[in-house]
């Protein structure tokens, strides 16, 4: 089984559904409303844990209700917490409008999570144990620099999504093996709109790179080859909150399984394509059962899109 460590974020995720977003200065009335367990770095760790690995997290929640919940969650999840800190004060949220596209927008407050600054040696010990840790930029800088440092030190793959998007130090790119940003943040990284520019001017940093489309798939990119795009499945999207995460652990996994990068993509994106049929971030992540019959079977997706 695949061992993989998650250094993120848990959010509570405040959601609610609209017929479209407001304008600025603009109110609209809301379908309805929901409190569901989040945060990039929860969210990688509940779809790896799901597609199939052994996953433990590093990051905090706060010592109040949410937090209660957001730790109960990942163990639900059969995600070891035992690395999981409470911080005094509030947990992390994530302000979160959907609108009947699917699509969202998303207000990020830290909370606890801006108290993890650095590892412990807890912290770089379970590290050392995993195939891959995965990291995000949820967390502060500090500590993102820190974990992939360490892991490159120690021989353990790094995967880094860098949302929210922000300049990344040359440090944090030197210990990276594979970045994965979604179509706007690899522009916001290189300022290239064209994908396939944008991951060749990102390969100059790290060795391997995957771009994704959202409904158009992903593009994969490494070094001495041409760049290969993967298409996705054609589905209706219901809510697209915690697709690219799905995608992240879900690659992670099988990645790690041995599956070539074709395969592994394909399977990632047969992942993220039934999390947007359902409502929700962790709550919308697929089983792995559930994945393996779509990869092999991709009608079952198929057959409700529009």
């Amino acid at each position: 089984m695949t061992s993989i460590v998650v250094l993120g974020s848990t959010n509570m995720d405040l959601v609610t559904y609209v017929p479209r977003a407001p304008a600025l200065g603009e109110t609209v009335t809301g379908r309805s409303f929901r409190t569901i367990p989040g945060g990039k770095g929860a969210n990688q760790a509940v779809a790896a844990a799901r597609a199939g690995a052994e996953v433990a997290m590093i990051g905090a929640v706060g010592a109040d209700d949410f937090g209660a919940r957001l730790r109960s969650t990942l163990e639900h999840c059969a995600v070891d917490t035992d690395l999981l800190r409470t911080a005094e004060g509030s947990s992390g949220t994530a302000h979160v409008v959907v609108d009947d596209e699917g699509g969202n927008a998303i207000v990020v407050v830290p909370g606890a999570n801006g108290t993890v600054t650095s590892l412990t040696h807890g912290d770089e010990a379970l590290i050392a144990t995993a195939d891959a840790l995965l990291l995000q930029l949820e967390l502060p800088l500090s500590v993102v620099v820190e974990g992939a440092v360490t892991a490159r030190r120690l021989g353990v793959r790094t995967v880094l999504t860098p949302a929210p998007a922000q300049p990344l130090p040359p440090e944090l790119l030197a210990a990276t093996d594979l970045l994965v940003p979604n179509e706007h943040e690899a522009a916001a990284l290189t300022g290239l709109t064209d994908p396939r520019a944008a991951a060749q001017a990102l390969l100059r940093d790290v060795p391997e790179v995957v771009v994704t489309l959202g409904a158009a798939g992903s593009l994969y990119a490494v070094r001495g080859a041409e760049p290969l795009a993967v298409p996705a499945p054609r589905v209706r999207a219901v809510d697209t909150t915690g697709a690219g995460d799905t995608f992240v652990g879900a690659l992670a996994v099988a990645l790690g399984e041995g599956r070539p990068a074709p395969e592994a993509l394909a399977w990632a994106q047969t992942a993220a394509a039934l999390s947007v049929q359902r409502e929700g971030a962790s709550t919308s992540m697929p089983y792995r059962v559930e994945i393996e019959a779509a990869f092999l079977s991709p009608h079952i997706l198929e057959a409700d899109a529009v």
